[in-house]
């Protein structure tokens, strides 16, 4: 179980995203996108979770972004999928 990363660390460059399985039925959990911030020692997180019918990330997309970044990442996807 993961702490949530909080808005403390919006300035963090994230090192490294995992991101949880995709649900394969009605009462599984949404995928959770997991990140290791570059701050020693190193704290690893929930950044969030999403709903994998609306939009889609891979891992590589977070790595070098800071966490602020990250989040804002979701908005315009979640925007983009709005307006469609």
């Amino acid at each position: 179980m993961y702490d949530t990363i909080s808005s403390s660390s919006d300035d963090i460059i994230i090192k490294s995203a995992k991101i949880t399985a995709m649900p394969k039925d009605f009462c599984d959990p949404m995928p959770q996108v997991i990140v290791t911030l570059n701050e020693y020692p190193y704290h690893e997180g929930v950044l969030f979770s999403y709903y994998p019918d609306e939009i889609s990330f891979t891992e590589n997309e977070f790595v070098g972004l800071t966490v602020a970044q990250a989040r804002n990442l979701k908005f315009q996807k979640d925007r983009a999928y709005l307006r469609s």
